[in-house]
């Protein structure tokens, strides 16, 4: 059974919206409906705690990338599903680096909004469970966004940053290529380049480099993995 979710609905279209909104009531979850983006930065400000947002990208008063892009820069934890009649790669790329989590096209099925709000709000939660992840010696703490290894300071980019602690929050299984672009880089597509073994090359360099143990490990043919020594 399906724990109740805290929805955010942020929707101008009245019957869309209402549609929406009867149908995760149905299902079981509590809805706020905002009908344009000042609204819905002000509930999403309030005392209210989302597990998710869904957000209508074209917004009167504030559209739904500014929206979004506020309440990241502000410290929203909430996850973000952006929906859209908009579907071209780039508008999806557009949407995701705007701060949102996940985007679905317009016309939808609501079977399929509502499972990936689910998603989302499952992974919302498992991200929030811990704010300090250790792998033998490697440490890295998400509240200050700091990383040591011995004790030692470990400067990092933010994507690099990003890269260790996905790695770590799945520490001794396997990484594909496909999970670190949707949940490192945010893309939903393979964008045909050498991104990821670049950063990784430049993770491994700065947190085993000196060490007698390697953390990161490469699993060829499959992906990459963070684990307590070699095997």
């Amino acid at each position: 059974m399906t724990t109740a979710m805290k929805l955010l609905i942020v929707e101008d279209d009245r019957e869309a919206a209402a549609y929406v909104v009867k149908a995760f009531t149905e299902a079981g979850h509590v809805v706020d409906h905002a009908a344009d983006g000042e609204q819905g930065y002000a509930l999403a400000n309030g005392e209210a705690s989302y597990d998710v947002l869904v957000v209508d990208r074209m917004l009167p008063k504030l559209d739904g990338l500014s929206l979004i892009g506020r309440l990241k820069a502000e410290g929203l934890n909430a996850p973000v599903l952006i929906l859209s009649a908009l579907g071209q790669v780039d508008d999806r790329v557009q949407g995701l680096r705007a701060g949102g989590d996940d985007y679905l096209t317009k016309p939808y099925a609501f079977a399929e909004l509502l499972a990936r709000v689910e998603a989302l709000a499952r992974r919302g939660k498992a991200g929030a469970a811990d704010t300090v992840y250790r792998i033998a010696d490697l440490e890295l703490d998400r509240l200050s966004h700091t990383v040591t290894r011995g004790g030692q300071d470990v400067p990092l980019q933010p994507r690099e940053f990003r890269l260790l602690e996905y790695l770590m929050r799945n520490a001794g299984q396997v990484v594909t290529r496909t999970m670190l672009l949707e949940n490192v880089w945010d893309y939903h597509f393979d964008p045909q380049t050498n991104v990821i073994d670049v950063h990784v090359s430049r993770l491994r360099s700065k947190i085993d480099k000196g060490f007698d143990r390697q953390l990161l490990h490469t699993v060829r043919g499959a992906g990459y993995m963070i684990r307590d020594g070699a095997r």
